[in-house]
């Protein structure tokens, strides 16, 4: 056995939704520095293309940004990554929102926005790679990947009043195991990554309250860019290939430690 190889994506070909800023960034890097090359989308034009222009120093990345939310958004997305490439090796799904409000005040366009970008996306997205990832699972070289990006608070509740946040999270590692067994037939291994307290945009205490928040990890600390990265490579590269349908929790402990208030 080569082990050399177990964690390469050297030649590989991936695409990473939210991928311009917080654990879709770590994720991008990470890939890059293993040798994919790599193409990331976010909604915000300016963004995404100036942290493609920064990861560009590891080779290979190339802004698409566009709106995934919307089928029109979507579909003009895939049309410009298939200006560049014919065949994927790798998605991760990553793009998402969130929205707090109380249980009595919660509004029907927080639950709309946050699940039809959490979850509705997700699977219409992969919909319409999938010619691009058989052409590659198929092929018989190695396993496509879809990797979901979930959350520890689709896991265990969250204190927070995110209700659709929380059942979003939770549908992502449902349906990846659905997805996981009807894709695996045409060579794409999908599994998912549930992260608990990294600091992004999106996860605002882990980032600006690092310091209070470890301090109620098991682990102690925070997650880090290489435990993000690494979990992914993992995933994505061949020593993932016999996880189908299986959900990675990246968060301290957090998850098994019921009880803690992170204000994740």
């Amino acid at each position: 056995m080569d082990t050399t190889a177990l964690f390469s994506l050297e030649g590989r070909v991936a695409f990473v939704t939210g991928g311009s800023r917080g654990i879709g960034r770590m994720i991008a890097e990470g890939f890059l520095r293993q040798g994919a090359r790599v193409y990331i989308t976010a909604r915000k034009a300016e963004q995404c293309d100036q942290t493609a222009q920064e990861l560009s120093e590891l080779g290979t990345c190339v802004s698409i940004p566009g709106n995934i939310s919307t089928p029109e958004g979507m579909a003009d997305v895939v049309a410009r990554f298939r200006e560049h490439e014919s065949t994927l090796d790798i998605l991760v799904n990553n793009a998402g929102a969130a929205w707090a409000a109380p249980f009595d005040e919660f509004p029907e366009s927080g639950w709309d926005k946050v699940m039809d970008l959490n979850v509705k996306s997700l699977f219409f997205l992969t919909q319409a790679l999938a010619p691009e990832l058989r052409a590659v699972g198929q092929a018989g070289d190695h396993l496509a990947k879809v990797i979901n990006i979930a959350s520890i608070d689709g896991i265990t509740p969250n204190p927070l009043e995110t209700y659709s946040y929380q059942a979003s999270k939770a549908a992502v590692l449902h349906l990846t195991k659905r997805m996981a067994l009807r894709l695996i037939k045409d060579g794409i291994g999908v599994t998912a990554i549930a992260p608990g307290a990294f600091a992004s945009d999106m996860n605002i205490d882990a980032r600006d309250r690092a310091d209070e928040i470890k301090a109620a990890i098991p682990a102690g600390r925070i997650g880090t860019i290489e435990d993000m990265a690494g979990t992914a490579i993992y995933l994505a590269s061949r020593a993932g290939d016999y996880v189908v349908g299986g959900s990675v929790v990246v968060d301290g402990g957090v998850a098994w430690a019921p009880g803690l208030d992170l204000g994740r």
